[in-house]
């Protein structure tokens, strides 16, 4: 690891998500020294919900990503964060 770049400090994980989307961890992190890690008591931060949609919106939905080769829960989540973020 060059010892002139080190890993800054970040007031957020928003702050540190868009730093490492731009930045390679291979000239700040000495990887070799890394030791694997268990998280037993991780939980998922997701919840589950109901919608209920018409059957043709949820047969095109799932053909859509029938066509992309993903699970159609997947794909519902991708354009929500989509739609959300545009």
């Amino acid at each position: 690891m060059n010892a002139k770049t080190k890993v800054p400090r970040f007031k957020s994980e928003v702050q540190e998500r868009k730093f490492w989307e731009a930045h390679d961890s291979a000239g700040l992190v000495d990887w070799s020294k890394a030791k694997r890690v268990r998280l037993p008591n991780l939980k998922p931060s997701t919840r589950s919900i109901l919608l209920r949609l018409p059957v043709h919106t949820l047969e095109r939905i799932k053909a859509a990503a029938n066509a992309r080769d993903v699970p159609y829960q997947s794909l519902i989540k991708v354009w929500l964060e989509e739609r959300l973020s545009g």
